[in-house]
């Protein structure tokens, strides 16, 4: 997850360096557009992540009570 960030910083940071070459308006949308469609794909992807750790916490769970259960 860091290592993403670390990505969308730098994607960032290249952004924003770029686009002091030339100050329109246009420039400044696609940028915003740009950013956006930068966070989206962060919170998707932290949202499979997120998802992915709480199915395997869940089978984590389960398995521990049915081998509690086996032993009594």
């Amino acid at each position: 997850m860091k290592k993403l960030f670390a990505i969308a910083l730098i994607a960032v940071s290249f952004a924003a360096c770029n686009s002091a070459e030339t100050k329109t308006e246009e420039s400044a949308e696609a940028t915003a557009d740009s950013l956006n469609t930068q966070v989206e794909a962060i919170a998707d992807s932290a949202k499979a992540t997120i998802d992915s750790a709480a199915a395997t916490v869940d089978s984590a769970a389960a398995a521990t009570v049915d081998s509690v259960k086996a032993a009594h």
